[in-house]
């Protein structure tokens, strides 16, 4: 039994047998899909949901209601004393900073732990690894929290788009560069920055696109994370949306280029995928905190 609970929600991603084996506790996130609720992953299969978004379903995300998360920490508090919750960012969606004024109350204050720093899918998939990490070597859940969020700022993830239709559902961008886009076979490339999706570059095809995102992580390694890299606290992730096949060739293209880096891999939760569609494909670097 670990001393420290740690519950994260379903935009981490993290596999059924993963979360068995760490004693991580997951928080379905809710949607909205034609006036109907679904919970990820509870009652709305990825394959289901997939093929809601292809017909042109109205699909709208949510947060869990605060109800809901303090059930989850009142059951965990019952086997410990401590609590890490580690959402998706407070960047991407209001459920962190929910969160974050819950812990404030009793019960939960000095016992709850949110942590806030900037990740979601493969990026906070590694940061529960880390967490857990850092638990081994005998920090508290306060200790934990502060050294995750100490490199909030030091991740890396490219994503690349299939198709520009759900970026001009989500506001992204307009109706006419969807068009010329299009029409233009430009993919856009967006970057995960300090919590929020930014705009990266754009390539002409998905290949270049693919190709882009290798040459930044490159770059990173050499310059940005240098002295990470050298000590070995350089975690190798991806993540996407897309079939099978694509996927593993997605993973061979990013074994090739950097040989002998594990790499770590989480689907794009559906609440991502609202905004970049079937298809995506993403590869990144995060920083594993110093003690």
């Amino acid at each position: 039994m670990h001393a420290i609970g740690i519950a994260t929600d379903s935009h981490a991603s993290l596999p059924p047998d993963v979360a068995k084996q760490l004693n991580i506790r997951i928080l379905p996130m809710p949607f909205t899909i034609d006036g109907q609720d679904y919970l990820e992953g509870v009652d709305l299969t990825r394959e289901e949901f997939f093929a809601r978004q292809a017909a042109g379903a109205d699909i709208a995300t949510s947060q869990p209601s605060p109800s809901t998360v303090m059930a989850l920490w009142d059951e965990m508090l019952l086997t410990h004393e401590q609590i890490l919750y580690m959402p998706i960012s407070s960047g991407l969606s209001g459920s962190c900073s929910t969160a974050t004024a819950l812990a404030q109350d009793e019960p939960y204050l000095g016992r709850v732990f949110v942590v806030d720093n900037g990740r979601v899918a493969s990026p906070l998939y590694q940061s529960i690894l880390d967490a857990r990490y850092l638990e081994e070597k005998g920090l508290t859940a306060p200790q934990i929290k502060a050294a995750l969020e100490s490199v909030r700022d030091q991740v890396s993830i490219y994503i690349a788009v299939e198709t520009l239709t759900y970026l001009q559902k989500g506001g992204r961008i307009s109706s006419a560069a969807a068009a010329v886009g299009t029409l233009l076979n430009i993919k856009p490339i967006l970057k995960l920055a300090t919590g929020k999706l930014e705009s990266h570059k754009k390539a002409r095809g998905f290949r270049k696109a693919q190709e882009l995102m290798l040459e930044a992580i490159r770059e990173d390694l050499a310059i940005r994370f240098r002295e990470q890299h050298a000590r070995g606290d350089v975690f190798l992730i991806a993540a996407g949306s897309a079939d099978e096949a694509a996927t593993a060739a997605w993973f061979e293209q990013i074994t090739a280029a950097f040989p002998g880096m594990p790499l770590l891999y989480a689907d794009l939760s559906m609440g991502v995928s609202c905004h970049t569609g079937p298809g995506a494909l993403a590869v990144g670097l995060s920083i594993r905190p110093r003690i």
